[in-house]
């Protein structure tokens, strides 16, 4: 009888501390852990659903071991680009070595983070450093040296303290590509024989608050168009290890949820009382924990709501031209800075197109950087003819 007793006490105690947690409001996590699987202001999903029409791939690669494994044990394309986006970053010399040869050969790797490793830092000639507490500036701005990419007002990430910043050795190797308004360096590029390191002192600027907050969402997108669209791999082993959620055991899974957690722990400390009081054990029916569902579709489809209610065309527009003129300028080694009928002359010998249709594609161009505010029809009308161009040179 008094079993029973123990086991009902306990049984309601669990209920209702799990209808507790279920129906409490969830607090809103500002934990920045950068990581690509999670929709927190400070993860990094909605930058790595993005970052395949970025870099013009199918999909972007996510690397889960550390960088010495992936770039000794796969064969990668002869140009690629490796992204590093945490709060710190670190690398044993075999991962810098490889890192080393890989930028050599050719290739590039992006790197943003607060810290970055010392031995990486005295061999490529920066260093990245911290303000005094004191010094603390949430309202820094931070803005492009290129022309071409600043924003009149800059950017202000606030939930930064603005206290990091670079300090660079090597201005023959070094180009400063990004600063805050006291002139400290926040992103460079330093050559390493036949590629380049991009060295990003901001990376809570790439996060999801600030890729989805309209004052700042075309930040990210210009920091990475500095990288050429090639095929692209994503690390992911700084912040969650080897394992992937699919491959994580279950309890692996309930420690990583804070409500599981401590659900587990009042679990355990009832049984250890129920024993102690009952005065021996009883077996109990092991719970099924469904594995956790994949939402990505979910979050583009959110993504592409929130657009599509904004109806921010002219943004929408702006950035397809962005795009567009950034990949010409790659491809055929064109300057964009003026869209003319030399340029429109220039552009049709170098891709074998039509004069007509890259004059008219040209003076579309030129009418949309005109407009002050682009229409859903005008966007149509810009893809379509982008489209034609693109389905034109790849069929030479």
């Amino acid at each position: 009888m008094k079993l029973n007793r123990y086991f009902f006490i306990l049984l309601t105690f669990v209920f209702a501390y799990g209808l507790f947690e279920h129906y409490r409001p969830k607090p809103l996590d500002w934990e920045p852990t950068y990581k690509n699987t999670d929709k927190i202001p400070f993860g990094t999903q909605a930058l790595y659903e993005l970052l395949p029409s970025v870099m013009r791939q199918p999909t972007v690669t996510n690397v889960r071991v550390p960088a010495y494994n992936y770039l000794t044990e796969n064969k990668l394309p002869v140009n690629s680009n490796f992204i590093f986006v945490a709060r710190s970053i670190n690398f044993d010399a075999n991962d810098q070595q490889q890192l080393l040869a890989y930028v050599g050969r050719g290739n590039n790797v992006f790197l943003s983070a607060y810290y970055f490793p010392d031995t990486l830092g005295k061999l490529l000639g920066f260093r990245a450093l911290v303000k005094r507490p004191r010094l603390r500036d949430t309202l820094l701005i931070n803005n492009f040296t290129n022309p071409q990419f600043r924003k009149p007002g800059g950017y202000n990430f606030f939930h930064d303290d603005g206290r990091n910043y670079l300090v660079t050795k090597n201005p023959k190797t070094t180009v400063v590509l990004g600063r805050n308004a006291r002139k400290e360096p926040v992103y460079i590029r330093i050559r390493y024989g036949k590629g380049y390191f991009f060295i990003h002192n901001l990376p809570l600027a790439l996060t999801n608050f600030f890729v989805l907050d309209r004052k700042t969402s075309d930040y990210a997108f210009k920091v990475l168009s500095y990288l050429p669209a090639r095929p692209t791999y994503w690390d992911e082993y700084q912040k969650q290890g080897r394992f992937s959620e699919e491959q994580q055991s279950i309890f692996r899974y309930v420690m990583s949820q804070p409500a599981l957690t401590w659900a587990y722990y009042v679990l355990v400390i009832g049984l250890l009382l129920y024993a102690l009081f009952a005065g021996k054990r009883t077996q109990r029916v092991i719970p099924v924990v469904e594995p956790p569902r994949n939402t990505s579709l979910e979050f583009v489809q959110t993504v592409g709501r929130v657009y599509y209610q904004q109806a921010d065309h002219n943004n929408l527009g702006q950035k397809m031209i962005q795009y567009f003129l950034t990949n010409i300028r790659e491809r055929y080694g064109l300057s964009t800075t003026v869209l003319d009928n030399d340029f429109a002359e220039m552009l049709s010998k170098r891709t074998g197109t039509d004069l007509a249709e890259t004059q008219d594609l040209v003076r579309t161009l030129q009418a949309a950087r005109r407009t002050v505010t682009l229409s859903e029809d005008d966007v149509l009308l810009l893809n379509q003819k982008m489209e034609m161009f693109r389905w034109a040179t790849n069929s030479k």
